[in-house]
């Protein structure tokens, strides 16, 4: 019973990438960590769809760029047939209102395709345990473009009337300053628990359906330039 708590079943990760090379790079760099395992590999968007109803990765590393259908065309597919699948965008392009369109698409991290192993095991391990990896691309393209298209946001995200309390605007805020919910417990003296489910029904109150919609909304409504 032990053995299995302290060696739990590896985070299955499917790779989608045109580039041969690209891949067996990332498959040998992953082939160190005993809590991540490559059980699959897609050369592109319409391989990897059909792959994925055979079998279903926790993760998916998915390049924007491949031919056939590329990461943009897949992302919507598979967010609507396995929502549960966490994917995180690979790239060579540091193009925010990619970032932002891809985050408002579902993507659950953005990485550049230069970022070493432990980066890319890091977002990997981070998705699955917290939906999200945020890095600096990401928090850039968020707060930076979303500021700049501020009336383009699409209302789902961010409706006006939701009546937040101060703990709520408090971990919202905290949520936007990359905090994990145990960091945001300590924070505000509760547990970790608790901290959830405030977060779940703050997605309620603004409609948001995921953090990245909940980041939109903070940054819609100027949350976080109000005493931040």
């Amino acid at each position: 019973m032990s053995a299995n708590l302290t060696h739990p079943d590896p985070i299955k990760v499917l790779i989608a990438d045109d580039h041969v090379l690209y891949r067996a790079g990332v498959k040998t760099a992953l082939s160190t960590k005993k809590d991540v395992k490559i059980i699959a590999e897609a050369d592109n968007g319409m391989h990897l769809l059909n792959m994925l109803k055979m079998i279903q990765p926790d993760v998916i590393l998915l390049d924007i760029q491949m031919p056939v259908m590329d990461g943009i065309g897949a992302l919507p597919e598979i967010k609507k047939n396995w929502p549960h699948i966490k994917v995180i965008m690979l790239t060579m392009m540091d193009d925010h209102s990619m970032i932002t369109k891809l985050m408002e698409l579902g993507a659950n991290s953005y990485l550049s395709k230069t970022s070493d192993s432990e980066i890319i095991y890091e977002a990997i391990k981070t998705c699955f345990e917290h939906e999200y990896y945020f890095n600096s691309l990401t928090n850039k393209a968020l707060l930076t473009n979303l500021k700049q298209r501020n009336n383009v946001i699409p209302q789902k995200f961010a409706p006006q009337e939701a009546q937040l309390n101060d703990k709520e605007m408090l971990i919202l805020k905290l949520m936007c300053e990359e905090k994990n919910t145990k960091e945001i417990a300590d924070l505000v003296d509760l547990s970790p628990r608790t901290v959830e489910a405030i977060r779940d029904k703050l997605k309620v109150k603004t409609g948001a359906k995921s953090t990245a919609g909940l980041i939109m909304y903070a940054v819609k409504n100027n949350i976080l330039d109000d005493g931040l």
